[in-house]
């Protein structure tokens, strides 16, 4: 279909005009509200011990999660797409949950599980506390990251095929060699690209996280939680603005890491 000149011009400024109201002006707000006292005010900002602690714990989920999720996501697409079992279908509704359930109930659904007089309570009376804990905030964001990795290998198995596969069986290769030597050196971009998108989405969570969490700070208190606290409970705007700041440097720099693994996937 061609398309006049005009109705090009049209078009691109429509959309630019729609990534400027909903994307740059909130962005560049942010940043001026961060950086309008100077630089040394908001590395004052982000190196309190609140901040610091919601750092720490913020990184330390992500380093609990992924490892979690690229397991069970390789294990998961591997089954999906070389098995033929009952159930396959309804292990593929699972898999994109997350993407249909609000976060919120997620939260809500973990706390009558595993909260005092829910279903798996009783564990905190042995000592291990789930809710407004670390286990539970790692819970909420291992489900909420689980279709990640397992969507971004799943379309590489069933590109390779299983020819290089059956005939290391043939060669007299185990499984766990197949796999090693084989699969899993076929589909490390989407492995990579997968373990990217875990690692924003997981650093960005807040819906499922601020349910399961006391949101002390300094107990368990994440990045997001904390521009929530400062905004909302301390009234503490400049201090919001700069935590923000420092969670989007963090997405940016996993968005641009992301970027550069499907260029170089796609000339793979």
């Amino acid at each position: 279909m061609k398309v006049s000149p005009w109705t090009r011009i049209s078009l691109r400024t429509i959309a630019l005009g729609y990534l400027l109201v909903l994307l740059l002006v909130p962005i560049g707000v942010i940043l001026y509200r961060t950086f309008e006292n100077g630089v040394g005010a908001f590395l004052q900002s982000i190196s309190t011990p609140a901040a610091i602690s919601a750092l720490n714990l913020s990184l330390l989920i992500v380093a609990i999660v992924v490892p979690v999720n690229v397991v069970f996501g390789v294990v998961v697409a591997l089954a999906l797409v070389r098995g033929r079992f009952r159930g396959r279908g309804l292990l593929q509704a699972v898999v994109d949950l997350p993407f249909a359930v609000s976060p919120i109930v997620v939260g809500v659904a973990l706390i009558m599980l595993w909260g005092a007089g829910g279903w798996f309570g009783g564990v905190e009376s042995l000592g291990f506390k789930v809710i407004f804990g670390l286990p539970g905030m790692v819970i909420a964001t291992i489900f909420v990251t689980l279709p990640f990795v397992v969507r971004e290998v799943e379309p590489v198995l069933h590109e390779i095929g299983q020819e290089q596969e059956q005939a290391a069986a043939t060669l007299g290769a185990n499984g766990w060699q197949t796999f090693r030597r084989i699969t899993l050196p076929s589909i490390r971009w989407g492995l990579t690209y997968g373990v990217v998108l875990t690692v924003a989405r997981a650093l960005g969570e807040f819906g499922a996280v601020i349910m399961v969490s006391s949101g002390f700070p300094g107990v368990s208190q994440t990045l997001t939680l904390l521009v929530h606290s400062r905004y909302i409970d301390d009234h503490n705007t400049f201090g919001a603005y700069c935590a923000a700041t420092l969670l989007m440097a963090i997405a940016v720099i996993v968005l641009l890491l992301m970027t550069l693994l499907d260029r170089k996937r796609s000339t793979r």
